[in-house]
């Protein structure tokens, strides 16, 4: 249909932490970066508010409204540009709750991943979206609405997140386990389709946990100073002495999003989860271990690798970590992981729960925490009907996991009898937006 032998197809898959994308067919993303943007309000920030109420109206304004924006408004986009710290430079996320909520931002991005990182022209190449599993018809057809108008591009398909996972391990039925940046979704994939009905998500993932960690270092006296904030003079040879770097227009979303960047690597690297429900007593002599921040001070990490982590399968410990008060009304709404894997599962037929129990998979950057997949398993053996086989899948290799939904969103859009599938620019223009309900079910 679109001669599909010259053209690799983009794979894209926009995660509330990190955007990831690539050409079809390969084995690993060629682009990956924050999915969030740095954003310098102009001279005349004061008015900026202002026209963008006005944004919201007629498109034809607004198209002229948002170019004077954008003369008032700089964004950067990718880990160089927000590594640099600028006056005034908010961190803004388009993403809230899994959906997309500035779709300005996320054009940026998407340009981002095209022109800056695959350079590519997007009228050349069909795009493979992966989307969250609850996403409104709404949010599809303004998806479908900028791929067609904006890129230009000649064919378009949306795919959901967990079916793009069982894809990458091979599966046509399975209950994919998804714990991402913003949240945790668990959803069965029934022969290749979502079951909308099951779908259980929960507003802990991967920076919630961070956050957690950062307030509990933070309540203990350690102050974790970005990179910016200080310089290192070298008195002798490899003794350093480190001066504080006074710097008061930095805003705080981008100190905020330097300390996560520090803290979420202590969490890579050191957290894991304990193999028993956490409890102060037990863990309150338990040996340490160090790791060193960029201004040299070194961390001792005795029961906080132990107890953050924990946060994932029993929500309620968040109350004991100072700072953490804020999320009181919220967490006795939030499950822990266990438990959200067997309302998911009983939300399902009884035909195929015994089916879902067996192919239990791992995906997204925080399931690659260490022992997550042993704990989750012993949980499950425990509280699931005796019948049942319980088996979790994770790949063992963590840059599988971090991005199964796009190695995924690769394997298909690269399959032969695939190509029958895409929704075309001339499709797009004679059916309109909504006909994306229609081609991507």
């Amino acid at each position: 249909m679109y001669g599909g032998d010259e053209v690799s197809a983009i794979v894209v898959d926009l995660g509330s932490h990190t955007c990831k994308a690539g050409y079809a067919g390969e084995d690993a993303p060629k682009a990956v970066f924050p999915s969030v943007i740095g954003a310098v309000d102009g001279v005349e920030a004061m008015d900026v508010d202002v026209d963008s109420t006005k944004t919201n109206s007629n498109s034809e304004d607004s198209k002229a409204e948002s170019e004077k924006d954008k003369g008032k408004r700089k964004l950067y986009v990718g880990s160089q540009a927000l590594s640099y710290r600028r006056d005034h430079m908010e961190v803004l996320s388009p993403i809230k709750d899994g959906i997309v909520s500035d779709w300005d931002l996320v054009d940026n991005i998407w340009d981002h991943a095209f022109r800056s990182c695959l350079m590519i022209d997007p009228k050349e190449h069909p795009m493979l979206l992966a989307e969250p599993p609850l996403n409104s018809q709404q949010q599809r057809e303004k998806a479908a609405e900028l791929m067609f108008e904006k890129y230009k591009v000649p064919a378009l398909f949306m795919a959901k997140n967990p079916v793009l996972t069982s894809f990458a391990t091979g599966r046509a039925t399975s209950l994919v386990v998804d714990c991402g940046g913003g949240s945790t979704t668990i959803s069965p994939v029934h022969d290749g389709y979502v079951l909308q009905k099951a779908v259980v998500s929960s507003p802990l993932g991967g920076e919630f946990l961070t956050d957690c960690l950062l307030k509990s270092l933070e309540s203990k006296g350690i102050k974790i100073r970005p990179r910016y904030s200080f310089k290192r003079k070298e008195i002798r040879a490899g003794e350093f002495q480190v001066e504080d770097v006074e710097i008061p227009d930095t805003t705080e979303s981008y100190k905020l999003f330097c300390q996560r960047m520090i803290v979420g690597d202590i969490k890579d690297s050191i957290c894991r989860v304990p193999d028993t429900p956490y409890d102060d007593k037990s863990y309150s002599n338990i040996p340490t271990t160090s790791y060193e921040l960029p201004d040299g001070q070194t961390l001792e990490i005795g029961a906080d690798r132990f107890k953050v982590p924990d946060v994932m399968f029993n929500p309620p410990i968040v109350q004991t970590i100072p700072g953490m008060e804020k999320y009181a009304d919220m967490i006795p709404s939030v499950r822990g992981l266990p438990h959200m894997v067997m309302e998911s599962i009983n939300k399902c037929d009884v035909d195929i729960r015994r089916e879902l129990y067996s192919s239990i998979l791992l995906a997204g950057g925080t399931s690659s925490m260490q022992q997550l997949k042993e704990r989750l398993e012993k949980d499950l053996i425990e509280e699931s009907p005796h019948s049942a086989r319980v088996k979790v899948l994770a790949s063992g290799n963590t840059t599988e996991r971090r991005f199964s939904v796009w190695i995924g969103g690769s394997i298909l859009a690269s399959l032969g009898s695939f190509q029958q599938m895409w929704f075309s620019k001339s499709e797009y223009e004679e059916h309109g937006a909504s006909y994306i309900q229609r081609k991507c079910p």
